[in-house]
């Protein structure tokens, strides 16, 4: 029994289930591509080929995988990200409301209806009541804002 569980066929199926669960726990595209590679390699040790030729086809086979193979998985199987409501302000225009002065800590704008504190994106700019401006991030609850462009 020992010996089968030090067994090079045993060691590249574990890794194979291994990579599999995380893969299955991660959800995130990272780790098949080193199952496919633990699968190649647990091929040629069934074939009885050495472990330098297994070790040196898992990383081939894992590499290819991933470079090949990646690209097109990111765009067609992960799920594609939905904007949240709020993601969507950036790079939109908002109404200053109050004077957004960062040395003072102060500001306000409006986008739909809806009032955000705001920052500057420069605290050397004040931008007076009435400005238009861009949101160029939002951290927290605070829209950091720039000059329209």
């Amino acid at each position: 029994m020992r010996e089968f569980l030090l067994s090079p066929v045993f060691i590249w199926l574990s890794l194979m289930i291994l990579f599999v669960v995380v893969e299955i726990i991660t959800v995130g595209l990272t780790s098949i591509w080193f199952a496919g590679g633990a699968l190649a390699a647990l091929l040629t040790a069934i074939m009885g080929l050495s472990l330098l030729v297994q070790a040196v086809l898992f990383f081939a086979v894992s590499f290819v995988l991933l470079v090949f193979t990646r690209p097109f998985a990111i765009k067609y199987v992960r799920p594609h990200n939905i904007k949240t409501n709020y993601e969507e302000i950036i790079g939109k225009d908002v109404l200053v409301t109050e004077e957004i002065d960062n040395r003072e800590e102060i500001g306000k704008a409006v986008f739909n209806g809806q009032e955000w504190t705001a920052r500057s994106t420069d605290s050397s700019i004040v931008f007076p009541k009435g400005t238009t401006v861009q949101v160029a991030e939002i951290k927290g609850v605070k829209l950091y804002v720039r000059k329209t462009r």
